[in-house]
């Protein structure tokens, strides 16, 4: 099929052959992973491995990643390491890469640089390529030129004569390599999200295929690379849709059967502006140290342009989503990032791990506020994972605990348990002999012992625990009740606590 009357071919033989269909049928599913090593890795970067990841896993087939390198302008130090470690945290393992290897290998494109000559050279012989020995300075002419009737490359080395463009590249003039695009006709494709789609070919720049210092451009790397390496799905931001008849074009100049395209929706903030750093945190670094659970982080993704059909409920462990979905259920709407909705479900998540692994995280965080001081982690923990939102809000929860906050009488005052700095100093001068003399300091003896005082002062327990709560905490929310946070204290700590609040109420500072 000539490029001139390209309609892609994929969905001609797809429709007109039943063997093709059966072939199909019995191929494997395989999807790759692109990154390139520019910076960190943004929540539409993960997105898109996240879905290629499903759509593999769900088809029985395999997920690859390669390493596109070639823009060595921005490449960032490190980059590729964080690559690493965001899919291995995330849970997204790959079948083939550059560290495990693969049947396709080198999985890093500078280490594929001689392929795209090779194939640049094919298309070059076959009549779909030319070299191009355009100065940047005629370019820049080009486009500064109000009359000029080209919007991208007036393609002027298209017709040179093979021969003496041959014999000029043979003598080392510099040069790029162009993707002759067809003059005339139409070019279609069919996405999975966005239906058919139709550009006239005419409206197609000679785009550079490989550039004078002889690496590849990102469109060229892209298509060899995915043929070379089996993808059958190639899925990406819905950015790429206007270039992708021209990967069309170049698979069906090489002959190669042309892959499904997954294009995926813009992710937005709630003002439906793109989503940007003016919105908040937008990296999986940056949500990972505000505190933020990675199968929270995962799970919000996958619901960013897919919904799961008529289920509606909305937290899948990773293995629930490998079994149910669907590039079918990817909606062509803009993506709403709500960072109230990472809130809840990151709430979801920690409400149900496992306590031990919750309590090391909380462990993590309060050890280095505590210092030397010994507190009840158990304790904390248990208090705790019923109110965090995410970890990043653990410090300034338990700020109170692991230093001594300056008291107030306004502190003291509640209204509903007529409690107010002067009865509070009744109350707590009753309860401190009494807990000073228990033989343990376990939860059910400090319970037992504060019900017994309620008693035997013939107050509320709402009055009693209200002045201990403040007493130990200096504020009069704290995530447990007063028992919880003598627990946490200690002993000691809260002994000395209650100690300086009552030497505060009768008038002297601790």
């Amino acid at each position: 099929m000539r490029a001139e009357r390209f309609h892609s071919s994929y969905a001609i033989h797809k429709e007109a052959n039943p063997l093709f269909r059966a072939l199909l049928m019995t191929m494997v599913t395989k999807t790759r992973f692109a990154p390139s090593p520019t910076g960190i890795m943004h929540i539409g970067n993960l997105r898109s491995a996240l879905y290629e990841y499903l759509i593999a896993r769900s088809e029985g087939g395999k997920f690859l990643l390669r390493i596109e390198d070639t823009d060595r302008e921005r490449y960032v130090e490190g980059a590729v390491e964080a690559i690493y470690r965001t899919l291995d945290i995330c849970g997204l393992h790959h079948d083939e890469g550059p560290d495990i290897g693969g049947p396709n290998g080198p999985y890093v494109q500078s280490e594929r640089l001689h392929l795209y000559g090779e194939y640049a050279d094919k298309l070059v012989e076959s009549g779909h390529a030319y070299p191009c020995f355009c100065s940047v300075e005629r370019l820049a002419d080009m486009r500064e030129d109000e009359e000029t009737e080209f919007i991208g490359y007036d393609r002027h080395c298209r017709d040179l004569d093979p021969a003496v463009a041959a014999r000029r590249v043979a003598s080392g003039e510099p040069h790029v390599i162009r993707q002759k695009m067809p003059l005339e006709g139409e070019t279609s494709f069919t996405d999975e999200v966005y239906g058919t789609i139709t550009v006239m070919n005419k409206e197609l720049e000679d785009q550079i295929l490989v550039k004078s210092d002889r690496y590849p451009t990102y469109n060229f790397a892209n298509v060899v690379d995915d043929h070379l390496m089996e993808i059958t799905h190639v899925v990406r931001g819905s950015e790429y849709l206007s270039s992708t008849p021209k990967y069309c074009i170049l698979y069906d100049a090489f002959g190669w059967d042309i892959p499904t395209f997954v294009h995926l929706p813009l992710i937005v903030g709630e003002d439906g502006k793109k989503l940007s750093k003016r919105h908040g945190s937008t990296s999986f670094d940056e949500f990972l140290a505000d505190g933020y659970l990675p199968e929270a982080i995962i799970n919000m993704i996958a619901f960013l342009g897919w919904a799961p059909g008529e289920e509606t409920r909305e937290i899948f462990s990773l293995e629930e989503l490998e079994a149910i979905f669907s590039a079918k259920g990817i909606n062509k709407a803009p993506a709403v990032f709500a960072y109230d909705k990472l809130n809840w479900m990151n709430e979801q998540y920690i409400r149900r791990l496992p306590f031990d692994r919750w309590r090391a995280m909380v462990k993590d965080i309060a050890d280095s506020m505590f210092g030397e001081r010994q507190y009840n982690v158990d304790m904390l923990a248990r208090v705790l994972q019923e109110r965090v939102t995410k970890l990043g809000d653990i410090p300034e929860m338990i700020r109170f605990l692991t230093e001594r906050l300056p008291y107030s009488a306004e502190l003291f005052f509640n209204k509903r348990a007529k409690l107010d700095a002067d009865v509070a100093s009744v109350i707590l001068k009753e309860l401190r002999p009494a807990l000073e003399a228990l033989p343990v300091w376990d939860e059910e003896t400090l319970s037992a012992t504060l019900g017994r005082v309620c008693d035997e002062a013939g107050r509320k327990k709402g009055q009693v625990m209200g002045a201990l709560r403040v007493a130990l905490a200096a504020q009069q929310v704290t995530p447990g009740g007063a028992t919880e946070t003598a627990m946490i204290l200690g002993r000691q700590e809260a002994l000395l606590r209650l100690a300086a609040a009552i030497d505060f109420l009768n008038g002297r500072q601790p």
